[in-house]
């Protein structure tokens, strides 16, 4: 009973580290995702402030055609320069008298003239405050682009050194764990767009021992579940995890290399805890523990467990 129950304990704490393995993988899907719905959200807020930047020149524009009609219109009418004359008007002196006679004639000339526009002046004032209030506000929204465009940017760069630090590293150790696995030949991951590594792939080239080299797609099942076994145990070694599940990664090789498989999952697992569904009996001789489930009864399911050093102990 008290072996049972130990066992029953360190399956407990088996369960245990695969959810703390999977909270911990979650936690970084979720950081990705955040890190992603970032990106989208700053570039729909720079698409939004270029709608706005492109709605305030149209403003502009209207503005300034309607200051020229304006212009034109007081220049014809009067014969003068609106901007002479508003400079002339709020910085002129005291008036004298003989001035005062002379605004006097300039009236009974213009009340000749008939009706005239008296509101220009205001309106032009009124126009060109609008136009700085416009401005102003294209300044703001185009400092605002800038801010936005230089956050994607830092973002980007910052993606892709760390896109291409992480690619040259599970490369590097990729090539070192295909021969191992393969008992020789060579293997490498090359990128199908280098100019564009925010949006490109990855490709896997590899030429197993005695053959020629080849895509992914043209390799038979066997070396396709191998050279992915490669592939992950590379990209887990860069960035090791706590837990690992494989299932039937095994079922697809031979017995050399489930042997190869199996003495580097050893290996590994000397700081990883491993959990592998697997039917092949070579596999299993490398496990410490194992666990099976077996039918006894039609419709109940039985758990078994053993512990394969203390059976091998309890052998020898």
């Amino acid at each position: 009973r008290e072996a049972r129950a130990g066992l029953l304990d360190e399956h407990s704490e088996a369960v245990k580290a695969g959810h703390d393995a999977r909270e911990a993988y979650d936690s970084a899907r979720v950081a990705v995702d955040e890190t992603e719905q970032a990106i989208r959200n700053l570039r729909r807020l720079l698409d939004e402030e270029r709608e706005r930047l492109r709605e305030v020149e149209m403003a502009l524009k209207e503005l300034s055609l309607e200051l020229g009609h304006l212009r034109a219109d007081i220049g014809e009418r009067f014969d003068v320069d609106l901007a002479e004359v508003l400079i002339d008007f709020h910085d002129r002196p005291q008036a004298t008298r003989a001035e005062a006679e002379r605004v006097k004639e300039l009236k009974r000339i213009l009340g000749r003239m008939g009706e005239v526009n008296l509101t220009a002046i205001e309106e032009y004032e009124e126009v060109s405050e609008r136009f700085e209030y416009l401005s102003a506000q294209k300044k703001d929204l185009e400092d605002a682009i800038a801010q936005l465009q230089e956050a994607i940017d830092k973002i980007n760069r910052t993606t892709r050194d760390r896109f291409i630090e992480t690619f040259k590293a599970v490369n590097d150790m990729f090539q070192t764990l295909f021969p191992r696995l393969f008992n020789g030949g060579r293997a490498e991951l090359k990128l199908t767009d280098p100019s564009d590594l925010l949006g490109t792939g990855v490709e896997i080239i590899a030429q197993p021992p005695g053959k020629q080299v080849r895509s992914l797609e043209l390799l038979s099942g066997g070396e396709k579940a191998l050279t992915a076994t490669s592939l992950i145990f590379a990209i887990f070694l860069i960035k090791p995890s706590p837990f690992c599940l494989l299932d039937e990664v095994d079922a697809p090789l031979d017995e050399a290399n489930v042997g190869r498989f199996s003495n580097l999952v050893k290996e590994l697992a000397e700081r990883t805890q491993f959990i592998i569904i697997t039917h092949n009996k070579r596999t299993m001789e490398a496990a410490d523990r194992l666990y099976g489930v077996t039918m006894e009864q039609r419709g109940v399911s039985k758990l078994v467990s053993v512990n394969m050093r203390r059976a091998i102990e309890l052998a020898s």
